[in-house]
């Protein structure tokens, strides 16, 4: 497999990639459906916004992270000194650019173009390893330098939705090294199968975690870093004074209790079968191409001129994510976020409409009832 790295200048004017732009931007149109952003529909649900709203009484007292801290390190089966809460994923990946030595950071592409960005602010320049459709966007640990000190990798990745096993992604650790895994959306997989968040024995790793995805925080911000005691002190000492308020305490203990971890489960269970549909309908398209090992709420999808495609279908009330902006993709990319059965049938009408409009469509390639 002979995977391109590409030691990108943190201000190279030529790079096509706008980093910043996420999926949330293709939905300030209320009007909209939104399939652009990998939140779950539906949440918070009613319990979690009463245990939230219960905690607005203590606004008056600076945050007290303690017993959340806690709640998090036993879910996972670790000591609290492995446990850092962080205002989302986000805020944990300015932490690593920030707080830790790293000179040769490696991000492997596609994938969510934060930590990278992050990175960049923080004066590094980055080695990107991009993995290829042909290859399954499959990671080959072989393709990151072996130089790189620092090596950030998405699990499922966002946005091509692979599932990569724990085995290769362990591989990727050696002495001296940081190794960044991402699993912000590893408890939609059902039985979290290839997670490492309670792994201590592989050197130098980190997992990220979020809330935000399957339970509808996205405004609330609240994640979390695993790792080695040292590293999480490093870490905190580059966070400022109560990063985390006291809601989104409250909503972390809630969502790592048994409560949630079983309606977590079953959560992923439906997204789950509702991939499924949505995968087979995509199949009944000619000319569209997907990543069929997908294993994350989100499908990537390969389509000529997707990005007239993606306006047509906002014409018809629909927001896909556009692809350009990860590196490693083109214009020719959309990713779609997995919805219920209803939602996704609309969706499959629409895209059959907006293939038609731009002459895509071949004969028996559309069919769609």
């Amino acid at each position: 497999m002979n995977i391109p790295t590409d030691p990108t200048d943190q201000h190279d004017p030529l790079d096509p990639h706008d980093l910043r732009h996420h999926g949330d931007a293709e939905v300030r149109d209320a009007r909209l459906t939104d399939l652009a952003v990998n939140v779950r529909t539906g949440t918070p649900p009613r319990w979690l916004r009463e245990h939230i709203a219960t905690s607005l009484a203590s606004l008056a007292a600076y945050p007290d992270g303690r017993t959340a801290r806690a709640a998090v390190a036993a879910r996972h089966g670790l000591p609290v000194e492995r446990v850092l809460l962080t205002a989302g994923a986000a805020e944990a990946f300015v932490l690593l650019a920030r707080g830790l030595r790293v000179s040769r950071p490696a991000v492997v592409h596609p994938q969510f173009t934060e930590p990278e960005a992050a990175l960049r602010d923080a004066g590094h320049e980055v080695t990107r390893v991009v993995l290829r459709e042909e290859d399954g966007f499959r990671l080959d640990p072989r393709a990151v330098p072996d130089d790189a000190d620092l090596v950030v990798i998405g699990n499922p990745t966002n946005p091509t939705s692979v599932l990569h096993p724990a085995g290769a992604i362990t591989r990727l650790a050696r002495p001296g090294r940081i190794l960044v895994v991402d699993e912000a959306f590893m408890d939609a997989v059902p039985g979290e199968r290839e997670a490492l968040a309670s792994v201590t024995d592989v050197p130098g790793l980190v997992v990220l975690r979020s809330l935000t995805k399957t339970w509808g925080l996205a405004g609330l911000r609240i994640g979390y870093v695993l790792a080695a005691a040292e590293t999480i002190a490093a870490l905190e000492q580059a966070q400022p004074l109560w990063p985390v308020s006291t809601p989104a305490l409250a909503a972390a203990e809630a969502c790592v209790s048994s409560r949630a971890l079983v309606e977590a489960a079953g959560a992923a269970e439906q997204i789950t079968t509702a991939r499924a549909h949505l995968l087979a309908g995509l199949a009944e398209f000619d000319e569209v191409r997907t990543v069929p090992t997908a294993q994350g709420p989100f499908v990537l999808i390969h389509v000529e001129r997707a990005d007239r495609v993606r306006e047509l279908l906002r014409g018809l009330g629909f927001a896909v994510r556009r692809g350009d902006t990860f590196p490693g993709l083109d214009r020719n990319w959309l990713r779609v976020a997995v919805r219920d059965r209803a939602t996704t049938n609309r969706f499959l009408q629409a895209l059959d409409q907006a293939l038609a409009a731009v002459g895509a469509t071949t004969s028996g390639g559309r069919g769609r009832a």
